[in-house]
């Protein structure tokens, strides 16, 4: 089956307001940027996002968030984003945090089917016991706080129950992949993609490189087919605009010379 969509506003085109939606991407790797865009000009609003991060001002996840179109985020990360901090504390946005590897398999859980776990990750704090605020009102009250999440013992050891997450879309993106949606994904970009794609009832997934159907030894995908609905494309100049959340420099002065004088 080809999957292979023409164009990112095609394969958003059915993105409804107030959707849930899984994407990908860990800090500004990885993210399926053209598709956030894509989405953005699509005009779906009131959105439910579930990411590791959401992105930073004005790329990723952040330009929804800046557009308004995010009603709610779960996450594990939401630092280097002043306008969601802004958002929130003013009571805007509603946002779910959890702990990053409880986040991760709650997403993978979705995907197996599997609808709750234990874990031991929260035990002992409002992860567990509630309250967290999940949504402030214009005066700075909590108008919505976690709830509290049973908590069982194996063997001496207290465990939460955590429930897992599907979600309408998910989108992502990969190194490679070919017509069937099988994909692979490059070093970081792996953290996130693949449990966001399972999650999704309907995932998209942007690619950097197609590859016709056996093009990929098939001990080397990270993603089979099966989770993935439709497939992107991306342009050569889609492809390297990535950009750097952090420029960091040690400080040297220039070094002249040809690579291999170095």
């Amino acid at each position: 089956m080809d999957k292979v969509v023409g164009a990112a506003a095609d394969a958003v085109s059915d993105v409804w307001d107030g959707a849930s939606i899984a994407v990908g991407g860990f800090g500004l790797c990885g993210i399926p940027s053209v598709l956030i865009g894509a989405l953005h000009a699509q005009g779906a609003t009131g959105l439910r996002v579930v990411s590791n991060n959401c992105g930073v001002d004005r790329w990723g996840l952040g330009v929804l968030l800046h557009a308004g179109r995010i009603a709610r985020a779960t996450g594990s990360y939401v630092g280097e984003n002043k306008e969601f901090a802004r958002q929130y504390l003013s009571g805007e946005l509603e946002l779910e945090l959890t702990p990053q590897g409880t986040l991760a398999e709650r997403l993978r859980a979705g995907g197996c089917g599997i609808p709750a776990f234990y874990t031991p990750a929260g035990v002992g704090t409002q992860v567990a016991e509630g309250g967290l605020p999940w949504r402030y009102d214009s005066a700075g009250n909590v108008v919505v706080a976690s709830p509290r999440k049973e908590v069982r013992v194996f063997d001496g050891v207290e465990y939460v129950l955590e429930e897992a997450i599907t979600t309408d879309f998910a989108l992502v993106r990969a190194a490679r992949g070919d017509r069937h949606g099988n994909l692979v994904f490059d070093k970081s970009a792996r953290n996130f993609n693949p449990l966001a794609a399972m999650a999704g009832r309907i995932t998209v997934a942007e690619v950097e490189e197609l590859v016709e159907p056996g093009g990929i030894d098939p001990d080397a995908i990270h993603l089979p087919g099966v989770f993935v609905q439709r497939v992107v494309a991306l342009t050569p100049a889609q492809v390297a605009e990535k950009p750097i959340e952090k420029k960091t420099t040690n400080g040297a002065p220039a070094v002249r010379g040809t690579v291999r004088d170095r």
